[in-house]
């Protein structure tokens, strides 16, 4: 067997790039596809016949080349229109709702806004009845801010 691994290390290289590849698709960093790459170019260098040692050497080299010049275009590239997109609950901001509990003075109530269930306060402290139509005008940890909608 080992024989043969010497012989063939080609199908090593292939089964580290596919594995790279695989465990990319969870993470999602793109540094794992920087191993695919180098990888791939070991597999060249083992079916030149390099020496194993070699193939290490150009395996590192690749991967860290690719780290450095592949990797930062990449992300460039297929994460360009996310700087200005808002995320988990800060996207609530500007969403209008249902007020499913009225607000009062002393008591918080609760707002419905696409489906999810949120502790609601007035902006201006007034008390907003149930039924109403209101807007999310900020945020503090799992407690929106919201305003009533003039209808």
């Amino acid at each position: 067997m080992i024989d043969y691994l010497n012989s063939h290390f080609w199908l090593v290289w292939t089964l580290i790039t596919v594995l790279a590849l695989i465990l990319e698709v969870s993470t999602g960093t793109f540094y794992l596809m920087c191993f695919a790459i180098g990888a791939a170019c070991a597999i060249i260098a083992s079916l030149l016949c390099i020496p194993f040692w070699m193939q290490v050497v150009v395996f590192i080299v690749f991967s860290t080349l690719s780290i450095f010049a592949v990797r930062p275009f990449v992300l460039r590239y297929l994460h360009s229109h996310e700087d200005g997109r808002l995320s988990n609950a800060d996207a609530l901001i500007g969403r209008e709702g249902l007020l499913i509990e009225p607000i009062t003075e002393q008591s918080a109530g609760y707002v419905r806004v696409d489906g999810d269930e949120w502790k609601a306060v007035s902006a201006d402290g007034s008390d907003i009845e149930k039924g109403a139509m209101v807007r999310v005008v900020g945020r503090e940890s799992i407690i929106v801010t919201v305003e009533r909608i003039n209808q």
